[in-house]
């Protein structure tokens, strides 16, 4: 077994360390943010300090794919979250409720998932890994820099451990990075000298506008259509969440200037109380401003070049290896598949560095670059309808025949059980769009049913009705 340092202590930094730790491992894991983890649902809500996570009381989602990852994996923290009183989002079940040709079959449980908010799901997995036998969680933590020892490989760095900022060494056999998308590991490699690594980068465009609710009678309200609709030069998100909460999100393109006005709070509730499908979820208690969040970056990493990794003895997970925006709320559902990733990985791997991180690339490759691939090819394609109709112009059709496939299937899978089943597989994380669309009949069906039922605008003010809403002196007041 191994020493192992993970670096970062959000949700999949303290994932990444229970699942090594648990398969027997030595783990320490540094996190630089000084709060212990809260005694309380409520006291992580109302009282923690997490400023190393910028989206901590923003909304969020655990997808299917998260879920499915908890349950196999760390039972203990499926536990906490029931007793949490995560919401459980089942739409098989819902839809089954009014359409009769929607049954419960075998299998569908995958397909539902338990979720919380941001503190909730952290308090949970912190407590947990304080209690972790092999796990030793030392907050209040920086580290300066990278420590190297003798290469594996000629020309090729090899990391030992690290330094802290208070000039402490830690020895280590491997490094992860889950610092999360402000990870300064490139910069440190580059001090080291190693070879460039391999970089994409480019702000989403969207701009977040979020407030959460509680319901003064138990009732969270019901969703009317799909969670994430997009209405025109907006989108709107809604969210149920854990003891009596939700979330409602809208987001628009950062260079919308008249849409700003939203981060008002009588202008953001004048534009929900103006959807017909989402006006009730207004009817709650606000127990959050709004709050705005924009800059998101879209970033992948790689870190072999060619044909051999640029540095030995330490790899990224999860947000460190490749963020997102988070429209459609796949960062913590990826980054935890990531982490037992790693873990798989490690199990026949870690004692040949050079073998150790060829292979976890080529697994990151394969099993978690394509889904970052389709979330940046649906980022550009919603950003581009959005400028479009901002100007007044036709919006766009599909990049590309996949991509249009994928669109209509969106549209039309509440016509058809099997296509609704394989449009959750896609929005759970559980399916790629490219699999659902190899199997048979499955293209067949989706032109056929799309063909039938032309798209229909979202029930929405018009762009003209949209401004002069905001204009209005109650919406900016």
């Amino acid at each position: 077994m191994a020493d192992i340092l993970v670096l970062g202590g959000g949700i999949c930094g303290l994932a990444t360390g229970m699942l090594l730790a648990r398969d027997g491992h030595e783990v320490t894991l540094l996190e630089q943010d000084p709060a212990p983890v809260p005694g309380s649902i409520e006291e992580a809500w109302e009282e923690w300090e997490r400023g190393g996570v910028t989206q901590f009381r923003l909304a969020h989602y655990l997808h299917a794919r998260a879920s499915q990852v908890i349950a196999s994996e760390l039972p203990d923290i499926r536990e906490g979250l029931v007793a949490a009183d995560a919401a459980e989002v089942d739409h098989i079940k819902r839809m089954s409720a009014v359409r009769p040709d929607v049954t419960q079959q075998p299998g569908d449980e995958r397909l539902a998932t338990l979720t919380a908010r941001r503190p909730t799901v952290e308090q949970i997995f912190g407590a947990a890994a304080d209690s972790e036998p092999r796990l030793d969680v030392r907050r209040s933590v920086g580290v300066a820099e990278l420590v190297t020892g003798t290469s594996a490989a000629d020309g090729i760095p090899h990391v030992i451990g690290v330094r802290t900022d208070d000039g402490q060494e830690l020895r280590a056999d491997l490094v992860v990075d889950a610092m999360g998308r402000r990870s300064v590991l490139p910069r440190w490699l580059e001090q080291l000298g190693c070879a460039r690594i391999e970089e994409e980068a480019e702000d989403s465009g969207f701009i977040y506008y979020s407030r959460f609710f509680r319901s003064a009678n138990g009732e969270v309200p019901q969703a009317i259509g799909p969670f994430l609709l997009a209405v025109g030069s907006f989108s709107i998100l809604t969210l149920p969440s854990d003891q009596n909460t939700w979330s409602v999100t809208l987001f628009v393109g950062s260079g919308d200037q008249p849409l700003k006005a939203l981060r008002n709070e009588p202008a953001y509730t004048a534009l929900i109380r103006s959807l017909p499908l989402h006006a009730h979820w207004l009817e709650g208690e606000p127990i959050t401003d709004v709050l705005a969040m924009g800059g998101v970056i879209d970033r992948y990493r790689r870190y072999v070049n060619g044909c051999a990794p640029v540095v030995t003895g330490v790899v990224p997970v999860a947000d460190a290896w490749a963020c997102t925006n988070p429209s459609l709320g796949r960062g913590i559902s990826l980054g935890l598949a990531h982490a037992a990733l790693l873990r798989d990985v490690a199990r026949s791997e870690l004692d040949d560095p050079m073998g150790f991180a060829e292979a976890f690339d080529e697994a990151t490759e394969r099993e978690l670059t394509p889904w970052y691939r389709n979330t940046v090819g649906m980022d550009r394609a919603r950003m581009a309808e959005m400028e479009a109709l901002r100007h007044g112009l036709e919006a766009p059709g599909p990049a590309s025949f996949e991509a249009g496939l994928g669109a209509s299937l969106f549209r039309v899978m509440a016509f058809d059980p099997e296509l609704l089943r394989a449009g959750l597989e896609i929005t759970g994380c559980l399916a790629l769009p490219e699999e659902v669309f190899t199997r048979p009949g499955v293209i067949d069906k989706v032109l056929a049913l799309a063909e039938a039922n032309p798209p229909q605008p979202a029930p929405g003010p018009s762009r003209e009705e949209l401004l002069k809403l905001l204009a209005e002196p109650a919406a900016t007041a």
